[in-house]
C-alpha cells in the first residue's frame, strides 16, 4: 500500500483526547521521499523554553507527547488532541487542513514541506511563521513555534518508528 491509498485523516469533533488515534499510515510500504528526517514514532519533552528561558516544570509543554508517522512525502502528526495529515510537498492544496489545538474549532491552513532535512510548516496568511522539526546530532528531535512566544522543545523518541 502507498500513501495515496489511504485516506487523508482530521481530528474528531473536541480532539482525539488522552489517547492516540489508531495508526493512521499502518501498512504503508512506500519509502520516505529523499531529504525527509525520519521523525517516526512517539516521542516525549525532554526540556523546553520560551522567549529563550526554561519553561516551568507544570508547564504543559513539559508533559507533551506526539506521534509522528511518515510514508513517502506523507506526514502525519498526533499531538495535543490533534491530527495534522500533509504532503510534504510546500503546496497549499496537500498541506493541512484541520481545526487548531487550542480550540479544537479553529480551521488551520499550513503548508508542509522537507527542506535540507527539517520539516517546515507554513500557516497560510501568516508570513514569516515557520514550525520547524528537525534531529539534532543525539537524535532528539528539535521542535520550534514562533508562534508561541518563541518555545524550543527538545523531545526523545520513547518508541521504535511506527
Amino acid at each position: 500500500m502507498n500513501a495515496d491509498q489511504i485516506p487523508v485523516a482530521f481530528t474528531p469533533p473536541g480532539g482525539y483526547g488522552a489517547t492516540f488515534p489508531p495508526l493512521i499510515l499502518a501498512g504503508c510500504i512506500e519509502p520516505l521521499v529523499s531529504g525527509a528526517p525520519d521523525l517516526r514514532g512517539i516521542w516525549k519533552t525532554l526540556s523546553a523554553t520560551r522567549g529563550g528561558e526554561p519553561v516551568l516544570a507544570d508547564d504543559r509543554l513539559m508533559s507533551y507527547t506526539e506521534r509522528i508517522e511518515q510514508c513517502g512525502n506523507r506526514i502525519v502528526d498526533c499531538g495535543g488532541g490533534t491530527i495534522a495529515d500533509s504532503r510534504a510537498d510546500g503546496t497549499e492544496q496537500n498541506g493541512v487542513h484541520d481545526v487548531s489545538a487550542f480550540d479544537y474549532t479553529t480551521p488551520i491552513h499550513v503548508t508542509a514541506s522537507y527542506e535540507d532535512g527539517v520539516f517546515v510548516l507554513r500557516p497560510v496568511g501568516m508570513p514569516g511563521i515557520e514550525v520547524t522539526r528537525r534531529l539534532d546530532a543525539d537524535g532528539h528531535m528539535i521542535w520550534t513555534r514562533p508562534d508561541m512566544g518563541g518555545i524550543q522543545v527538545v523531545l526523545q523518541r520513547v518508541s521504535e518508528p511506527v
